[in-house]
């Protein structure tokens, strides 16, 4: 099957100046970088990247909280075409996260065709044309494929609170990290324990006053174990780049299988919710926050909090944990439902991302003039976790339907791009213009994935999360192996879509 043919990113002639591209992709973090090696792997270099920031990275650009890490293997969290001997830890924090992403930048040479400070504030689908005209803050430009690595951790989601905009301390989230204040010997409050927090708050505790986290519900707590890798382990890893390849496909396969036991098994579940008891009478001294840190829910249907340093820091006397919920925020306090009011001097939000709704749904309208937003209602849905019926040669990859809990989203996301550049080599074979996946197609998918969803932990295990959508349904995580999902992405399945031929464009035109 040959290759999409090659036309210059400068190229206006054909459309009266405007600026033109084959494929826009909207933002450089690892998708975008992902979608660079593959195109250029696939001889493909008519494309552009638009990147609202000023910098490659994505997440681990935008989060500089205090103790950021990834709670992933640095092996496994990391490309399979670039990996890396020099981690210095075994879970990497996220500051050489952001510098392996700046390298692999480089080596990619995706400078060329990235145009930074530019945010995508505008995309609509042009039938009659079959492409998308796109308007970002300061350009407007067509392009025939849209590929939207966006992400789902980029827009901060603050808690809708009664007074939170009236405190007049320092108030952020932990996606957009003050460091131009400094909170040492300060009062201060974080409100929430996820994956974030319990990051966060061993942290802060070394250098506040005091410290007050509100819970609203405890997480499951697994040690991390993580330690420095020596030089004599980072000298033969360079010599011998095969022992890291093998080191990553243990791990794909041992995380792979602890996760797919996790979703679907209860008596493996309750084996691991022992092992997370056990730890917790290890390193909690008081029964009492032993009590309140307890869940109720089965281990897994909240993301599992993978720490050795969560628990030690709410021992320390300058910590106090708070399970009464917040009623209301006052211009110097916090007051909760039991009438306690905290005296705080700032607040850290530690509550999450945009994930099921992110705001550029709101941005991009399809075939029939609605948004993803309009499309989706509650419940986002998208094809093998790409596609989306409305919207003809948009391709959204690492977001919704993907999720896989603990093991590493790059490998959705690589198995994705497989999918994206098998489609663009059908388009270019069989003289396509557009692709749409057919309604009756998605529905049917959407019915297979909600049947597998059925008897995993989201859907059984009582809580409720940030892989829930507003309808209830868990269209943020993807119910199977990452291998189940490679496997699904392997071949760009056509006779699933709607489409059209260049020649019926042209001849329309």
């Amino acid at each position: 099957m040959s290759t999409t043919a090659v036309r210059p990113t400068d190229d206006r002639a054909d459309l009266g100046g405007e600026l033109h591209t084959r494929i826009a992709i909207i933002g450089a973090g690892f998708t975008g970088l992902a979608m660079v090696h593959a195109l250029r792997k696939a001889g493909i270099e008519d494309w552009l990247i638009l990147e609202r920031s000023s910098d490659v990275g994505g997440v681990w650009r935008s989060n500089t909280y205090p103790g950021i890490a990834c709670d992933v293997p640095s092996n496994l969290y990391s490309f399979s075409f670039a990996p890396n001997p020099d981690w210095a830890r075994t879970f990497s924090s996220g500051g050489q996260i952001w510098e392996y992403s700046q390298r692999v930048a480089r080596d990619l040479n995706i400078a060329e065709r990235t145009h930074y400070g530019e945010e995508v504030l505008d995309a609509h689908w042009d039938a009659a044309a079959a492409l998308w005209r796109i308007r970002s803050t300061t350009l407007e430009l067509t392009a025939d494929i849209v590929i939207d690595g966006s992400g789902v951790l980029t827009d901060p989601t603050y808690p809708a609170i009664k007074g939170l905009n009236d405190f007049k301390g320092a108030l952020f989230h932990s996606g957009a990290w003050d460091h131009d204040h400094d909170l040492t010997g300060e009062r201060v409050a974080v409100i929430g324990t996820g994956a974030s927090a319990i990051q966060i708050v061993p942290e802060l505790q070394k250098r506040v006053a005091k410290l007050t986290v509100f819970q609203r519900t405890p997480g499951w707590v697994i040690p991390r174990n993580d330690r420095d890798v020596t030089e004599v382990e980072r000298r033969l890893l360079r010599r011998v780049p095969q022992l890291q390849k093998l080191s990553r496909g243990w791990q794909f396969v041992y995380r792979d299988g602890v996760m797919l036991k996790v979703m679907h098994h209860r008596s493996f579940r309750k084996v691991m919710q022992a092992i997370s008891k056990a730890y917790m009478r290890r390193t909690i001294d008081d029964p009492a926050l032993r009590e309140k840190l307890t869940p109720t829910f089965e281990i897994g249907c909240k993301r599992i909090l993978i720490t050795s340093v969560w628990y030690p820091a709410l021992n320390q006397p300058n910590v106090h944990l708070e399970t009464s919920a917040i009623t209301e925020i006052r211009e110097h306090s916090v007051v909760t439902a039991d009438g306690t009011e905290h005296d705080v001097d700032a607040i850290v939000c530690a509550t999450g991302f945009h994930v099921t709704d992110p705001p550029i749904a709101g941005r991009i309208a399809g075939r029939d003039g609605r948004t993803l937003a309009e499309t989706w209602g509650d419940s986002p849905r998208a094809y093998r976790g790409v596609t989306t019926t409305n919207f003809p040669n948009l391709f959204r990859i690492g977001s919704i339907g993907t999720g896989t809990g603990h093991m590493s989203q790059i490998m959705q996301i690589e198995s994705a791009a497989v999918y994206v550049i098998d489609a663009l080599r059908t388009m270019e074979a069989r003289g396509l213009a557009s692709v749409e996946v057919a309604q009756d197609a998605q529905d049917a998918y959407a019915r297979t994935v909600h049947e597998m969803v059925k008897d995993t932990v989201w859907a059984t295990g009582g809580c409720a999360s940030w892989y829930l959508d507003p309808g209830g349904e868990p269209s943020a995580v993807w119910p199977s192996s990452a291998w189940h999902y490679r496997k699904w992405t392997s071949r760009f399945d056509v006779e699933a879509y709607w489409v059209t031929e260049r020649a019926a464009v042209a001849a329309a035109a």
